[in-house]
């Protein structure tokens, strides 16, 4: 399929503008930390607000309840994570730990869109077709490789645990998080769940994984600390 410039371009520069606003948010300090999140939180819950309402219409409300489970206790999990001067991850921050649990999301989802476009044969789901089994087990186990080694080595004194087992909870249970908005979008019959980025769609198209992934990762550095 020939490449469309027009699109691509639209795809790159959308992405450029992403990145920077995500570091700036992540690195700029509490203020720009607080308001990264309050952005993803409440765009996250506009975007699932309209999906509930193309499911079940004027019973939309019913599902509120679901909505402070898949979206805001993650939200509260990746605050109080930041606020930790000091966290199983080597004794870093709690900074530290959401740039390598969002590393992993991106790695996993990088790796396996490359491995499964490689060799990826089998499906992983009829939710969302273009996945496959050999994508996804790629996807995770480069995710876990690559930041694993990457804690081992940087990030001492850091338990093997807490090096693998991050990233191997954000590889896994992001890819339940994507399938799962595939399945509301499948459901509400809508291609994206919004359109704040030109070209990748909206905020759960950007955090489903993050969405899932956070509580989890919060809780294992919070045990292995106990």
């Amino acid at each position: 399929m020939a490449l469309n410039r027009e699109t691509f371009q639209t795809r790159s520069l959308t992405a450029i503008v992403f990145v920077v606003v995500m570091l700036g948010g992540l690195l700029g300090g509490r203020w720009p930390f607080i308001a990264l999140i309050s952005l993803i939180h409440f765009g996250c819950w506009y975007e699932y607000v309209k999906l509930q309402i193309q499911i079940h219409g004027g019973n939309w409300w019913k599902e509120a309840g679901v909505g402070i489970i898949y979206i805001s206790l993650p939200m509260v999990a990746l605050v109080e994570l930041y606020h930790q001067e000091e966290t199983a991850v080597g004794n870093q921050s709690g900074l530290t730990a959401i740039l390598l649990l969002i590393a992993s999301i991106w790695i996993n989802d990088t790796m396996a869109y490359i491995v499964g476009s490689m060799i990826g044969k089998t499906p992983l789901s009829p939710v969302s077709p273009k996945k496959t089994w050999e994508g996804t087990l790629g996807g995770a186990l480069l995710a876990v490789l690559l930041v694993g080694g990457f804690s081992l080595w940087k990030l001492q004194p850091v338990s093997t645990l807490v090096a693998f087992g991050l990233p191997a909870l954000a590889a896994s249970l992001g890819t339940i998080g994507d399938l799962y908005e595939s399945k509301l979008k499948r459901r509400a019959n809508v291609k994206d769940s919004g359109s704040f980025m030109p070209g990748h769609g909206g905020f759960l198209d950007r955090f489903d994984s993050l969405l899932f992934a956070s509580i989890p990762v919060w809780l294992l550095l919070w045990l292995v600390q106990r």
